[in-house]
């Protein structure tokens, strides 16, 4: 037999149910109440029992099976089924952890499945028994407010990721440079975002197919206007989502120029510092030329000078036999050979640009 956690309701007000589904769904039919049905991680054996006891289409017991859906509702004859998505954000750890319920709803019972224990269905569960006059409505008041649970549960999702959007916001925009390390923050806040938007996206159009078809299906005016309301929560909810995430991107794209900025600045001010040091590179080469210049023309004087003091220390050594100290032509020589050797390298010198 099939363990099963659920409650038969009877004109709104609990009435004992037994611990199998096989033994709930014969009290069911006799005390004529309504019945919330909750299965934990059902193996295919319960489902295939919850199926044939309440006539569950295969369709939508195969997909209740493998979970993994996305947000939905479908109809199979008088029976809805639905699949809900929620949510709750970690702020540590800035994560949002999607969960994923089923339910099938039908003319006295709703049954929902779930595969981990997010989320916790007690606390909407105990607040509509506490309405014993809408929960006489039957299986589609029930519905509603699983519905508005889980819609209200995505107002402090929203509200913490929209903390840390402001916190980006902050940080691109404080005094200092940009810390290239945001970008990945932010990527990942998107993320989030757009996993919890995949999440919500198809509610509006559930809850406003449910009050299309409140006429034909004998929806009572009560759960009409519990339907709007969770509608208007909904649409709420999935415009501040849509803008959270254009938000992000807006920052993302703000963030990656402003970082390119950052380092355009940083390459202006290095070829800056490289013009620089090129002129002072310039400067120095001009002055290394300008004192090689220089030291041609002290060397290229100081050779001419040295000739004549060469030949002049030469006639001036006091030997007793020199041929020129007694030649009439000896001093005359002396000059012109100082002279000569002078003009001679000035010659040269200043043919090779040396002076």
């Amino acid at each position: 037999m099939t363990a099963i956690d659920g409650r038969i309701y009877v004109d709104g007000h609990r009435a004992p149910c037994p611990p199998d589904l096989q033994d709930a769904a014969d009290d069911l039919e006799e005390s004529g109440g309504v019945a919330w049905i909750g299965l934990m991680d059902p193996g295919p054996e319960d489902l295939e029992t919850a199926a044939a006891r309440f006539g569950l289409h295969p369709l939508a017991v195969e997909d209740a099976r493998k979970g993994h859906q996305r947000a939905k509702l479908e109809r199979y004859g008088d029976t809805v089924f639905v699949v809900l998505r929620p949510a709750r954000y970690d702020d540590r750890t800035e994560h949002v952890d999607i969960g994923e319920v089923h339910l099938f709803v039908g003319p006295q019972f709703v049954v929902t499945v779930r595969h981990s224990a997010v989320p916790d269905l007690s606390a909407a569960r105990d607040a509509l028994e506490a309405e014993p006059q809408f929960l006489s409505l039957g299986p589609e008041a029930m519905l509603t407010a699983f519905l508005d649970a889980v819609v209200d549960d995505y107002a402090p999702v929203v509200a913490g990721l929209v903390t840390d959007i402001d916190e980006v916001e902050d940080s691109l925009f404080s005094e200092g440079s940009v810390d290239p390390a945001l970008s990945e923050r932010i990527y990942k806040l998107l993320s989030q975002v757009i996993a919890l938007q995949r999440a919500i996206d198809p509610l509006p159009g559930m809850v406003q197919g449910l009050l299309r078809g409140a006429d034909r299906y004998g929806t009572g005016g009560e759960v009409q206007n519990r339907l709007r309301n969770v509608l208007d929560h909904t649409l709420r909810v999935t415009q501040r989502v849509d803008g959270s995430r254009a938000l992000l991107e807006n920052a993302l794209t703000v963030h990656s120029t402003l970082v390119s900025l950052q380092q355009n600045e940083a390459m202006r001010r290095m070829s800056s510092a490289s013009l620089a040091q090129g002129e002072e590179s310039r400067r120095l080469a001009e002055e290394t030329i300008e004192q090689g210049e220089q030291v041609k023309k002290i060397s290229s004087w100081a050779a001419i000078l040295f000739t004549p003091t060469l030949i002049a220390s030469v006639y001036g050594m006091n030997f007793d036999h020199m041929p020129e100290l007694h030649w009439t032509w000896g001093y005359p020589f002396a000059l012109a050979l100082m002279a000569g050797f002078g003009v001679g390298l000035w010659s040269v010198f200043k043919w090779r640009r040396w002076l």
